[in-house]
């Protein structure tokens, strides 16, 4: 359950008001879209998404250390926040 919460929070937070939730605002503000076909687009999309980081992830750990994912992950998104940040 512990696990199951930390990756609930840190996916929740790391996904709330970024680039696609924006975008999923968007198109569910559209007066002619359907809510339901917007929710279940952005639902199936961050699935199919969680998906593929999974099984990359399971296909990485068979090769990379643990600990060195991660530093490698907690770079990505540092890198990712200065290039947001210049992009600004």
């Amino acid at each position: 359950m512990k696990l199951f919460l930390t990756v609930f929070t840190t996916v929740f937070l790391a996904e709330i008001a970024d680039k696609t939730q924006i975008a999923t605002l968007l198109y569910a503000s559209g007066a002619g879209n359907s809510k339901l076909v917007v929710f279940f687009g952005a639902a199936l999309a961050l699935v199919t998404a969680t998906i593929l980081a999974v099984l990359f992830g399971t296909a990485l750990s068979q090769f990379i250390n643990e600990k060195i994912m991660m530093k490698l992950a907690g770079g990505a998104f540092i890198a990712v926040g200065v290039w947001t940040m210049l992009q600004s």
